[in-house]
């Protein structure tokens, strides 16, 4: 896997200040971050970011909730990571945190420092491994690829450009590159010199699936 793989928090909170210090505070312990101020602009980032976890309020000050939306993204990503940050008394969450399985709660009354928030996602994530697509057991390391990822590789694998990928996904060419690069990096086909990336992951994927129309 190459070095630049950096995991991506997609943080909803509808106090622009609190939102924008844990982003920074996010960042600044590694951590790619997407900022948004309800559900609504939380599910227009969520394809073009392709987070690894939802960092959220469960009041969002207008619905969906930030529960209302965990639910959704778990439908859509089953590997997302949970974590609802909240005012909330953390009996008020339930034993499973506000009907969502495996979701962390963390209340916002009891967070003492960073490293608890840390701590929070790095459990979330390691209770919600990514789920092995189905028949892809001839390609090598793509159960490490989420569903958006499986979709725009489909795509590379029947020559498209990132323009036509773009086009084809309701997304920003930037947004495909990124989303291309973490592909190689999870394919461990970042820096390799001795053959294109984007042939060898588009082989992976030909090897698994056939070829594609």
């Amino acid at each position: 896997m190459g070095s630049g793989w950096v995991r991506r928090v997609l943080v909803v909170e509808d106090q622009a200040a609190l939102r924008l210090l844990v982003c920074d505070m996010l960042t600044r312990h590694g951590w790619e971050t997407a900022g948004a101020a309800d559900a609504a602009e939380a599910m227009r980032l969520f394809t073009e970011f392709d987070p690894d976890a939802l960092l959220t309020d469960i009041d969002l000050g207008s619905r969906p909730s930030g529960a209302e939306l965990a639910a959704m993204l778990s439908e859509l990503a089953p590997h997302l990571g949970i974590v609802f940050l909240s005012s909330y008394p953390r009996a008020a969450a339930g034993a499973k945190a506000m009907g969502v399985e495996r979701a962390v709660f963390v209340s916002k009354q009891d967070l003492a420092s960073p490293d608890d928030l840390i701590a929070a996602l790095e459990t979330a994530l390691s209770t919600h491994p990514i789920p092995a697509p189905p028949v892809v057991a001839a390609g090598e390391g793509l159960d490490g690829l989420t569903r958006h990822q499986l979709e725009v590789l489909g795509m590379i694998s029947r020559g498209w450009s990132n323009e036509q990928i773009a086009q084809e996904s309701s997304s920003s060419v930037r947004a495909v590159e990124r989303s291309i690069s973490r592909i190689f990096d999870r394919l461990g086909l970042t820096g390799e010199t001795s053959v294109s990336p984007r042939v060898a992951a588009a082989s992976t994927y030909l090897a698994a699936f056939g070829p594609t129309r």
